[in-house]
């Protein structure tokens, strides 16, 4: 066994309460690492064809990543996943925090559930003993209140680490994720619900084994190279200069290519919220459910919800494990009960600018409200504006919505309509299943204003700004989330710099060039691909990545970590192989790649008649196609061919 992985996965089925260890081979390591290649791997090959996602065949996992503890940075990222009830395929969340590394610490790169448990239960493993625990007296409590319960009853010995579900997922929401660090979300894919389906309320973490580095020499000089990138912090613009830069910028018929440097001086000195108004001025924050633009959220308006509004609550900055930057950051204020983590920016815009919304204390009491309850702030924020529109077209009355007049900008009724969503009570029982479904039970062709992709809702970067986003929502196996690649993020991840054969975006280059389709762009688009299951493997973090592979070393990393000598071309043909298994997870278990498809309104069509993306579309069929086949899948139908099946089945 090399070292850097544990070598072995932890089964737990919660029907008969047997609990045991499994080895996993060297082999099934070195073809997809740990992290989201090993829990594939386990998700693929053991979940039976049309399986329930919320049933006893549905295999949940949670899996720490390959540098995690090694003495790399960025790389403290733990992964759940499972069958999607939202989606119906692949399902899978990233989430920081500090879980990675007591996964690892327990003696295991994952610990995966099956079954379904006659009560509720906790998983609780201390040492050498892992054992399932009665939670009947946290059922019903939140996921701040259920982690400081844990933290307490199990405070003897070393600190554990707690993953935990709040109401959301007891009452089986498909919007619901899971918790961890008092308030950090595993958000996407609905897998709370698959936890509160199998009545599993927690997992305690304990253990206090070593977590080994081949060369830890060569580890701790790359790392202090990477620090030095890290904490090159200049003067910088004020959260209003930065909404000036970005009117600045979408006036200009050119753009220059992303520097992640540029990116990581906002993350430090804000975090993610540095984007809140940027982002709506240059026109990559959807607005009044895509409907709108920078045009309906002007100053006036986003003055209220700038960066620099939210770091002034700031109290202290929060660094996930292993993290020399920091970007988050605990805050308090007259609307919480206590601290609470900062909001980020896909939680501000799904719930601000995607309503009209800009109170913000009505946004820190949403995103206190929605960790608490263990809800996917962009899949509630997405889900509400949804109802606002239908509500304003007349699809929905006050009748329907148990009395709520559901108007533009108004946050009372936005906090009245996230309360009904996470009690199910009301309109909030259609809702708390996101816009797909609350689309089919509501009819009267409320489908035109669902913002999703395959079923989950569409995250807060506008692909009529960024035609990369489009791409990515719709052909990855989880799709419509923006944390897998776009064309600003091939700059930033300057992966030409370590991988042969591709190539160097224009320093300056025209934005009408960024909706013609080429081969080049989709070749970015796959490499995107490839990279972000490496560093999921990896148990990295994107934040890391954007300042640059070539200062951020996942590659050396991973060779130092375990003694291997690949290069950056090994370790994306990796990246070819896990992602071509997720696709097959999804043929599997029946979906049909060719139909999954963002609204139409969220890529151009048609095109909208004002602000920043006006006039903008986005060939998305000549785009997929040329994807799936720069990936060597079939063009029509998106199904990975006999060969690379192959690759993942016989190990």
């Amino acid at each position: 066994m090399a070292d850097a992985y544990m070598g072995k996965i932890l089964k737990v089925d919660l029907g008969s309460g047997v609990i045991e260890e499994e080895s996993i081979p060297d082999s099934v390591y070195e073809k997809f690492l740990s992290g989201s290649g090993l829990g594939g791997f386990i998700l693929y090959n053991r979940i039976p064809a049309g399986a329930d996602p919320l049933g006893p065949d549905n295999i949940m996992g949670f899996v720490s990543g390959l540098l995690t503890g090694t003495g790399s940075l960025f790389t403290g990222r733990w992964m759940a996943m499972a069958k999607s009830p939202l989606t119906g395929g692949y399902g899978e969340s990233n989430c920081g925090g500090n879980l990675s590394p007591a996964i690892k610490r327990c003696g295991y790169d994952g610990i995966f559930f099956s079954g379904i448990s006659e009560k509720p239960v906790y998983l609780y493993i201390s040492g050498a003993k892992a054992e399932l625990k009665d939670a009947s007296d946290l059922w019903g409590k939140d996921a701040i209140e259920t982690e400081n319960i844990l933290l307490e009853r199990h405070s003897s010995g070393r600190k554990p680490r707690v993953a935990c579900i709040g109401q959301a997922g007891e009452r089986l929401s498909l919007i619901a994720g899971i918790s961890n660090d008092l308030g950090r979300m595993a958000a996407r894919s609905g897998l709370g619900a698959v936890m509160g389906a199998k009545r599993l309320k927690a997992i305690v973490l304990g253990g206090s084994k070593k977590i080994a580095s081949h060369d830890k020499d060569a580890m701790k000089a790359l790392s202090a190279g990477c620090n030095k990138w890290v904490q090159f912090q200049p003067w910088f613009l004020s959260g209003n200069g930065l909404r000036f830069l970005g009117m600045i910028l979408r006036y200009l018929p050119f753009q220059t290519a992303m520097d992640g440097m540029l990116f990581k001086i906002m993350l430090t000195k804000w975090g993610t919220v540095s984007l809140n108004q940027y982002s709506i001025e240059i026109g990559d924050s959807p607005v009044k459910n895509w409907a709108g633009s920078n045009l309906d959220f002007p100053k006036a308006l986003s003055d209220s919800i700038g960066p620099d509004r939210i770091k002034a609550r700031e109290t202290a900055k929060y660094h996930c494990y292993s993290c020399p930057l920091g970007c988050g950051g605990i805050c308090s204020g007259p609307s919480l009960a206590g601290e609470t983590h900062k909001p980020e920016y896909e939680t501000v815009t799904a719930l601000g600018a995607l309503l009209l919304n800009n109170d913000l204390e009505s946004l820190f009491l949403l995103n206190d409200k929605l960790n608490r309850a263990g809800m996917d702030t962009i899949s509630a924020g997405v889900t509400a504006a949804f109802a606002f529109e239908c509500f304003e077209k007349g699809i929905l009355t006050e009748k329907e919505t148990d009395g709520l007049k559901l108007k533009w900008g108004d946050s009372r009724a936005l906090v009245s309509l996230i309360d009904k969503m996470i009690a199910r009570e009301g309109i909030g029982d259609i809702l708390a299943d996101g816009v797909k479904r609350a689309a089919e039970k509501i009819g009267k062709n409320a489908d035109c204003y669902a913002m999703h992709s395959g079923g989950q809702e569409l995250s807060m970067h506008d692909a009529r700004f960024d035609p990369g986003f489009g791409l990515h929502y719709t052909t990855e196996p989880t799709p419509g989330r923006h944390t897998i690649g776009s064309q600003m993020y091939y700059e930033m991840y300057r992966l030409w710099k370590r991988v042969p054969g591709l190539s160097r975006p224009w320093l300056v280059y025209s934005k009408k060039s960024k909706y013609r389709v080429n081969r080049k762009k989709i070749l970015w688009a796959v490499a995107c691909s490839r990279f972000i299951n490496v560093l999921n493997g990896a148990g990295g973090c994107a934040f890391g990545a954007f300042i640059g592979v070539d200062r951020f070393p996942v590659f050396e990393w991973l060779n130092a970590a375990t003694g291997w000598n690949r290069t950056p071309l090994d370790y994306m043909a990796v990246g070819k192989r896990i992602q071509a298994m997720k696709q097959a997870f999804n043929l599997k278990h029946g979906l049909d790649p060719a139909s999954i498809r963002p609204n139409p309104r969220a890529v151009g069509s048609p095109p909208a008649e004002k602000g920043a993306n006006k006039g903008r579309d986005l060939d998305l069929d000549k785009m997929v196609a040329d994807y799936w086949s720069e990936s060597g899948w079939n063009t029509k139908t998106g199904v990975p061919g006999a060969d690379t099946a192959a690759d993942f089945t016989n190990v």
